[in-house]
């Protein structure tokens, strides 16, 4: 049974890599929880998509929105909201969707000495909070976008992803 203040977070698989890994779905669905229950954003009755993919896919993704030809770990799309207030009966409020490459993920995760699932979490959560809002674009943001990020996995028991890095994106 689902929480009632969280949202529906669907999860498609989209590369064969991702085979391999059985339990993502559960992680990611556990992540975005953790995360909207730990901000004030009103996410009940809202949408999350997240698409696992592979390194190609990312690569197509980002360069089409972004202009950057190479793959990445993860991309966030935030939905446009509709004006008004959303009321019980109205469709669904789409967030917005989430995509991570397995490749770069998997490699960041073995350099960093991470396991899958911690890196896979974190991703995820990194994913939700750029669908509500907040970004890494100056030094204020980063810092307060890691600090709730890490806060959030801590309570997944998951260490802070930062800890052992200087920069960070």
């Amino acid at each position: 049974m689902s929480h009632p203040n969280l949202p529906m977070t669907e999860v498609l698989v989209v590369a064969d890599c991702w085979q391999s890994e059985p339990d993502a779905e559960t992680v990611i669905q556990r992540a975005v929880a953790a995360a909207a229950e730990s901000v004030d954003e009103d996410v009940a009755e809202a949408e999350v998509a997240v698409m696992l993919t592979d390194d190609a896919g990312i690569r197509t993704l980002n360069s089409n929105w972004r202009g950057m030809d190479k793959p990445t770990n993860v991309l966030s799309f935030p939905a446009l909201q509709p004006e008004g207030e959303w009321k019980p009966g109205d469709a669904p409020r789409m967030l917005g969707d989430i995509a991570i490459a397995y490749e770069t993920m998997r490699r960041e995760a073995d350099e960093e000495h991470k396991p899958f699932d911690h890196h896979l979490s974190h991703l995820a959560v990194h994913g939700f909070l750029h669908l509500i809002g907040y970004d890494h674009e100056n030094d204020d943001d980063a810092e307060e976008m890691e600090t709730l990020e890490t806060e959030i996995l801590a309570h997944l028991g998951i260490p802070d992803p930062y800890a052992d890095r200087t920069g960070t994106h």
